[in-house]
């Protein structure tokens, strides 16, 4: 993998980061108003914002740290995806 193309994935994760935290909490604030809840769809929908965003960073570090072939094979080299 070229230094190019780690830097490009790098340099989106904090953009990746920002973007599922800030919808979770954009979503969550426009169903409270819409049902009249106060804090209960913000704080879920931030956590699970934080999750997917979390979840996208492990997905887009892996090939990363370890190469794109290695990537679901185990040690004798067969598939396990």
């Amino acid at each position: 993998m070229s230094r190019w193309t780690v830097a490009l994935r790098v340099t989106g994760l904090g953009w990746y980061v920002a973007t599922c935290v800030v919808l979770g909490v954009v979503g969550g604030y426009w169903l409270d108003r819409l049902l009249g809840t106060t804090p209960l769809f913000i704080l879920v929908l931030t956590v699970l914002g934080s999750i997917v965003a979390f979840y996208g960073i492990y997905k887009m570090i892996v090939p990363v740290l370890y190469g794109d072939k290695n990537w679901g094979e185990d040690r004798q080299g067969s598939r396990t995806e």
